[in-house]
């Protein structure tokens, strides 16, 4: 049997693309890393990586031993979902979800987890595309997203909305046309914020705000810590489109204001899951709760 530590490098050094990245995200040395690759060569028979310049690329025997490795991670999914589905509130719920929906529902989540001790709430702030990817590698169970899923390989359904705004420091003049201000000050992006912003152009049907170009507006910041995305605005600096729920949340909301471009502007949110993949029971209350506190939204 090859050792599911020396496969797990081998998988995360294959999606990576670097020993050393491989060896930072696994807390590992590089020298540690090269151990454990060539342990599961000699463990095969054959060499699974042709290196060249520092770099590698995967001989037809790596890529099968990579096919394998994701099987493996998957049927490990799939037994653990299995074993514990009939147990309400009895292991492990993943959930992959942006930093705005993690502020806002894991209180309420650990609120539940606190009533069962043998519930384990695990949530990461994910950007739609990576929570995507993260469900159909078996990392993640389930997702609130705010893009469409392909419905191919996902289950899906409207879970709630969030409404977007655009938001600028209370120092700036809103009497200048909007079209002219946002240009001017600049902008902090997020890796939401294309996603956002043309989903508020499409719905405001503002033909001034359909002439701006992100691309072009230029740059006062970047941060994808959603509860830091709001900082620099209030110091003045920039604007964004972001969830009005963040405005609520902020504890310096006072020094924010939301320009009055459209209103009700709303991001369906959907749940996803994998396709024909079903979920164990324990995340019947759990999706309760995460419904039930979109509301605020």
């Amino acid at each position: 049997m090859l050792n599911p530590i020396w496969l797990n490098t081998f998988k995360t050094l294959v999606e990576l693309g670097h020993f050393t990245r491989t060896a930072e995200a696994l807390n590992m040395t590089q020298p540690g890393v090269s151990q454990h690759i060539n342990k599961l060569e000699s463990a095969c028979g054959y060499p699974l990586l042709t290196r060249f310049n520092k770099q590698f690329e995967l001989t037809i025997h790596g890529r099968k031993v990579y096919q394998y490795a994701l099987e493996l991670i998957e049927k490990e999914s799939e037994l653990l979902i299995d074993l514990g589905k009939d147990e309400p509130f009895l292991g492990s719920c993943r959930i992959g979800c942006s930093g705005t929906f993690a502020w806002l529902i894991y209180p309420e989540l650990l609120s539940l987890q606190a009533q069962h001790s043998q519930l384990s709430i695990e949530l990461e702030a994910s950007p739609n595309d990576r929570i995507f990817e993260q469900i159909l590698s078996g990392g993640l169970d389930v997702g609130l997203v705010t893009k469409p899923p392909n419905p191919h390989y996902f289950d899906s359904r409207v879970i709630g909305s969030e409404s977007l705004v655009f938001v600028v420091p209370t120092s700036v003049n809103t009497t200048i046309p909007f079209e002219k201000l946002l240009p001017e000050i600049g902008v902090i992006r997020h890796p939401d914020l294309d996603h956002y912003f043309q989903t508020y152009v499409d719905q405001s049907g503002s033909p001034q705000l359909s002439k701006l170009n992100l691309d072009t507006i230029s740059t006062k910041g970047y941060i994808n810590q959603i509860h830091q995305i709001l900082v620099p605005i209030a110091k003045g600096i920039g604007f964004t489109v972001i969830p009005r729920c963040c405005v609520n949340l902020f504890l310096e909301r006072d020094k924010l204001q939301v320009l009055d471009i459209a209103e009700n502007v709303k991001d369906p949110v959907y749940l996803v899951s994998k396709r024909h993949s079903e979920l164990a029971r324990r995340y019947d209350r759990v999706v309760k709760v995460i419904e039930e506190t979109l509301v605020q939204c």
